[in-house]
């Protein structure tokens, strides 16, 4: 049983290759071959039709009827195949693309005064670590939900105690207390006693201003209470209102580096700083395996954490 042969489909293209540009040299310059392998392609062409499809003469070829006819049947066919083709390969590049840039990314959540303060100054120095690492920052004061949403590590103020996440504590905490130098001189702040004539800014970072007056004042617990005070949700207002001479702030020492380096703030008792049991922990979901850009990001944070504890 006799069977005929396939179409020739490399002879296809060559052949299609030569009527766009009536020439075997620009269809050869197309294909990246030589025009002898156009040439040969098309006899094979022609062999299997069994019809001439081009007239050849020095310098020059011509398109017969039969090719021209044949070239309007096949030619739409195979610019949809070319199309077809082209637009698989660029959504493979897209794809292969996308996914070496979720390789090289990663999205760090942590709350708005600890970027401000902390992050942000050092932000440049992992950059310049891991260049190629893209680095998205969300700055809230949400808890982040690793179910739910493209986060990859946080930074949370807590006890480290979460049975659904992996704690690496960075900065143990101590409420520390901090203020404008202006403003201790105006109220003649020598003392923890005299903070009865203070305004304490309270935070929800570091609610304990009555622990740290019973602990380190003189005063008495209805003295305490007769205290003036503001309340702040956010640590960053309550620091630059501190700095602009309108009270004292509990705080830790971690967000008050500009401030004192600055001038803009002083710590007036450095012996007397209150424990809290909590601190900032870096944390991602247990049991989850860190892409490799966040797992980059999690030892950079780690060490250099570690570096700064040691200096102080």
């Amino acid at each position: 049983m006799s069977t005929t042969p396939a179409v020739p489909i490399k002879a296809l293209v060559a052949f299609n290759a030569a009527m766009k540009h009536a020439s075997f040299s620009l269809a050869a310059q197309e294909l990246h071959v030589t025009p002898g392998a156009v040439g040969q392609q098309i006899r094979n062409l022609e062999e299997w039709l069994g019809t001439p499809l081009f007239v050849r003469s020095v310098r020059q070829v011509q398109p017969t009827a039969q090719a021209l006819a044949y070239w309007g049947s096949v030619g739409p066919a195979l610019a949809r195949i070319e199309q077809a083709s082209v637009e698989l390969r660029e959504q493979q590049q897209r794809q292969q693309a996308q996914a070496q840039q979720q390789r090289n990314a990663v999205w760090l959540s942590m709350p708005p005064t600890l970027a401000a303060k902390w992050f942000a100054p050092r932000m440049a120095a992992f950059l310049q670590h891991r260049p190629d690492v893209s680095l998205h920052l969300g700055a809230t004061t949400a808890l982040s939900d690793f179910e739910r949403e493209p986060v990859d590590l946080a930074i949370r103020y807590f006890d480290g105690k979460d049975a659904a996440l992996r704690s690496t504590l960075l900065y143990p905490d101590e409420a520390r207390l901090y203020s404008a130098p202006d403003y201790l001189r105006r109220l003649r702040i020598k003392t923890p006693d005299d903070l009865a004539r203070a305004t304490l800014l309270h935070t929800t970072l570091l609610p304990y201003w009555k622990p740290w007056l019973q602990r380190f004042s003189q005063l008495s617990g209805a003295q305490v209470d007769a205290i003036a005070g503001q309340h702040f949700d956010q640590s960053m207002m309550a620091l630059e209102t501190a700095r602009h001479g309108q009270g004292v702030v509990l705080s830790s020492a971690i967000l008050t580096e500009v401030e004192l380096r600055e001038g803009w703030l002083v710590e007036p008792f450095p012996a007397m700083r209150l424990p809290v049991g909590k601190g900032y922990y870096l944390v991602h979901r247990r049991g989850g395996v860190l892409r490799p850009a966040a797992a980059a990001l999690k030892a950079w944070l780690v060490a250099t954490a570690k570096a700064e504890r040691l200096r102080d």
